[in-house]
């Protein structure tokens, strides 16, 4: 196997000391991820210190390890193990002739991340790399960076914020040659004046770009001209995408199909295109028109993403279906469990509105870092699932006493509903209610713990 980095690139891109020789196919700071022939990097964190696990990392098949204290294995000495897996990030972005794609946004990365990837390593035969999970902080982004092999033709990173400053560093550690912003939104708008500091903080995403790089913005969205004036400091290839009809890459006509997909007719520029998505929902087909571009610009296949969108499956915890056993019958259940912001709400309750005949559950968990503008955000969830015409909603967490309270005034909203503080209250609620035949939605911030629903309903199969 051909090395993912050689023993004298790691000591070149570090500038660390060596003790012994080794050669790695892969790159973790989890000890638990580690498998053999890997290279562990030993960070220190506010909680923990990568150094008391070398041992059990070595013991999983490390072959040898980056540290900034010596230990009796095959190592790279250096003063900051952090700074080393900059480094490291630093080198494989310099090393490499591959396209790179960053995706940042309120919502949307990482799906969007998933189906560009899908288009471009369709296409490419194999040899596009995107960062896994949601790695996409100042760990994730070079840890990502340093796993990507030398010979790619496509790189597709996803890239977080929550603070100023933050996607400006990402940012010149990726040097995207393509960027792209999915929504702006106010996700995390409680370390931020309004929303216009979150698109600004969003916009830093082009400050590393390459010179002749390409931006990708969404056309729909009511920042849509502060975006593109940011842009446009820093490069003159601006595609935008959406439902806009003055949208470069817009969505010409769309159709609900009977598995819960949409058939999609876009124009792409100058071309034409129609495409199934295996996703529904009108947020992934507007994030199908940025990929469309970021395809585009990658010099990639339109016809192959076409078809890597219709085949991609859902994802764990953002928007993966599943049918689970409820009495003789089944009922089916939407995971959306891994993260919620006010749009992502709004728009997957919207989804749950879809859902034909049967009778449509939702379980939201509370949003947070919202700030101050959380009771506001909460109730205004009253009106998407009056649209969504949802039978039944359980509020989970101290945030959603907001909407319980709005609910209770007699805010048109759901038929019923109950609050709860935990997502173990929240399933006993729910398989009280559930019948054969059910959908049910369950969303809210990852730190409210309703994946455990999830695991629950479908048997620890999410």
């Amino acid at each position: 196997m051909t090395p993912l980095w050689t023993f004298d690139e790691l000591l070149a891109a570090t500038g660390g000391t060596g003790s012994g020789h080794f050669d790695v196919t892969g790159v973790a700071f989890d000890s638990r991820e580690i498998g053999s022939g890997d290279l562990f990097l030993a960070l220190k964190g506010a909680e923990t210190d990568g150094h008391l696990f070398v041992d059990k990392a070595f013991a999983n098949g490390a072959a040898g390890a980056i540290v900034s204290q010596p230990v009796p294995y095959p190592h790279i000495l250096v003063p900051d193990t952090m700074q080393a897996l900059e480094a490291l990030g630093h080198a494989s972005r310099a090393r490499t002739k591959a396209k790179i794609i960053g995706i940042t946004g309120s919502a949307g990365k990482t799906g969007t991340k998933e189906a560009l990837y899908a288009a471009l390593d369709r296409c490419s035969r194999g040899r596009a790399h995107r960062s896994v999970k949601s790695y996409n902080n100042h760990v994730g982004v070079p840890l990502s960076l340093a796993r990507m092999p030398a010979d790619c033709d496509f790189g597709v990173f996803e890239m977080g914020m929550n603070h100023a400053g933050e996607m400006r560093a990402l940012s010149h550690i990726v040097r995207p040659d393509i960027a792209v912003i999915t929504t702006i939104a106010p996700a995390h708008i409680e370390f931020f004046k309004d929303e216009s500091g979150i698109a600004d903080a969003k916009a830093e995403i082009f400050e590393g770009m390459v010179e002749g790089g390409t931006a990708i913005l969404p056309a729909d969205n009511v920042h849509y001209p502060r975006l593109r004036a940011a842009a446009e400091l820093y490069t003159k290839s601006i595609l935008s995408f959406g439902f806009s009809p003055d949208a470069d890459v817009r969505v010409v006509d769309h159709l609900v199909t009977p598995n819960n997909g949409t058939l999609v007719t876009a124009k792409v520029c100058d071309a034409m295109l129609s495409f199934t998505l295996s996703q529904s929902g009108q947020h992934w087909i507007s994030n199908s028109m940025a990929v469309l571009a970021a395809v585009l610009a990658a010099g990639g296949d339109l016809a192959s993403a076409g078809l890597a969108m219709a085949e991609m499956g859902g994802l764990t915890g953002r928007g993966a279906r599943h049918d689970f056993a409820i009495g003789d019958g089944t009922g089916h259940l939407i995971d959306e469990s891994y993260n919620a912001n006010p749009a992502s709400m709004a728009a997957t309750i919207g989804q749950l509105g879809l859902s034909g005949d049967r009778r449509r559950i939702a379980v939201l968990g509370s949003m947070k870092e919202l700030g101050d503008k959380s009771g506001h955000y909460h109730r205004a969830l009253a009106a998407p699932l009056a649209a969504a015409k949802v039978d039944f909603a359980i509020l989970v967490g101290k945030e959603m006493e907001f909407l319980a309270e709005e609910l209770k005034a007699g805010v048109e909203g759901p038929a019923e509903f109950a609050h709860c503080a935990t997502a173990q209250e929240a399933l006993a609620l729910l398989q009280n209610y559930l019948c054969a035949s059910d959908t049910v939605l369950v969303k809210g911030s990852n730190s409210m713990g309703l994946s455990s629903i999830v695991s629950a309903l479908t048997g620890g199969k999410n």
